[in-house]
């Protein structure tokens, strides 16, 4: 199960069973939009998200579910459609590193996340040439090598995390400025050999 960490701001994640089950493309697309926008949604809106048909996006929801990600949100009208919400508004995933098993559902929940992100890279390459100048010239990707301590690493990562917290989707989507777009901040930092 996640555990709950901030309140219902975070959750962490660190219990094998609960790994290997959102390590599957649609559940993490389903939680990753459930969570950063806050939505309320149904299973076939939650289908057109993830490219499949509503029985399996509400069998997705329902696994999602039986492991605390996700909860059956309050009805938005008559009561007939079933709409579902994210638990959290985030989610760290730290397998137990003297559970050999959960320590092989991290890594194999961390391998749909980063297939994931590198096809969304590829995908902006591909279509760059139709992106306006501004947001061809605002994009990034960066690799630098740093050398630090554990503990200014740690310190790095919370100044990272603090100087995107105001730019969260949740929480600017109602009040964005014009010409805001939705974008995704890859953040990846570990040791080197």
């Amino acid at each position: 199960m996640a555990e709950q960490v901030d309140g219902a701001a975070n959750a962490r994640i660190t219990d094998a069973r609960t790994l290997r089950a959102l390590a599957h493309p649609a559940r993490i697309e389903i939680v990753d939009h459930l969570s950063t926008t806050g939505a309320s949604v149904t299973a076939t809106e939650c289908a057109e998200l993830v490219g499949l048909s509503p029985s399996a996006t509400s069998y997705h929801l329902r696994e999602l579910a039986k492991y605390g990600l996700v909860e059956q949100a309050p009805s938005r009208g008559d009561g007939r459609e079933r709409l579902w919400r994210a638990v959290n508004s985030s989610l760290s995933i730290e397998g137990d590193v003297d559970a050999p098993e959960s320590l092989a559902a991290e890594r194999a929940l961390v391998d749909v996340y980063m297939d994931r992100d590198i096809t969304r890279v590829r995908d902006f390459m591909e279509r760059q040439v139709d992106e306006p100048r501004e947001w061809r010239e605002a994009s990034a990707l960066m690799g630098q090598q740093l050398l630090v301590t554990a503990a200014e690493l740690a310190e790095l990562n919370e100044k990272v995390r603090a100087l995107t917290e105001p730019y969260r989707l949740r929480e600017r989507q109602a009040d964005a400025p014009a010409g805001a777009r939705q974008v995704t901040l890859q953040y990846r930092v570990f040791p080197m050999r």
